[in-house]
């Protein structure tokens, strides 16, 4: 009976495992149309992004998972940082510190968004609990190469899986256009503009803003 009572006051004071609120998947083009300067302002941009007060407290309290994805052309799409937990604000500056440091693996290559989608979305399987599922794409040019971004819409759907999209619009000035009829989907699903790739950490840390603190347009 004594052990019975321990065993019945030690699960009431053990605090509940936190549900995971976000599985975000962050997608980097690194196409040949990304120079090096340009995939390095892309990715200290997100970890500078990631460091924001508000974004790294939202991912902690949400016991997020986050992961990186670097794509380009057709069957050129490769996770190079897996899910992490971001269950503690130490775990989070080490995520941040991969993105910053992650080695480029693609450069002179052509742009296959929907490849992109397919692969990530279909990465979501290890982190189903996870109460959404988000792709956060970026991207400097309209997809040329493989699958259609639109045609995985109704896959996306079904998965419950979200795409919103940072528009780099450096050489296309209709690609936030583009994006936004051909590339996102989802319920509240959105595309944020960067004039160029100098525009883009300042950009890139409001999207992530208005994606894991859940507040409004107001941010932009």
């Amino acid at each position: 009976m004594i052990l019975l009572r321990s065993l019945a006051t030690c699960l009431f004071l053990t605090p509940p495992a936190l549900a995971c609120d976000l599985a975000l998947a962050l997608a980097v083009d690194v196409s040949g149309s990304v120079d090096s300067s340009e995939y390095r302002i892309q990715m200290d941009g997100l970890a500078a992004g990631l460091r924001d007060p508000l974004v790294s407290e939202a991912l902690v309290r949400g016991q997020a998972q986050v992961m990186l994805v670097q794509w380009t052309g057709s069957s050129r799409q490769k996770t190079t940082i897996p899910w992490t937990s971001i269950d503690s604000f130490e775990t989070l500056e080490q995520f941040a510190d991969q993105v910053a440091s992650d080695p480029r693996v693609w450069r002179n290559f052509s742009t296959a968004i929907g490849e992109a989608l397919e692969m990530t979305m279909s990465s979501f399987e290890p982190v189903s609990e996870c109460k959404r599922h988000l792709i956060d794409i970026s991207g400097d040019g309209v997809s040329n190469e493989g699958i259609e971004p639109s045609e995985l819409h109704e896959a996306l759907r079904n998965r419950g899986v979200t795409v919103n999209a940072i528009a780099i619009e450096e050489s296309e000035p209709d690609l936030t256009a583009y994006f936004f009829e051909n590339v996102i989907v989802g319920e509240g699903a959105f595309v944020v503009s960067a004039a160029g790739f100098a525009d883009y950490p300042e950009r890139i840390r409001k999207k992530l803003l208005r994606e894991v603190v859940k507040q409004s347009a107001a941010l932009e």
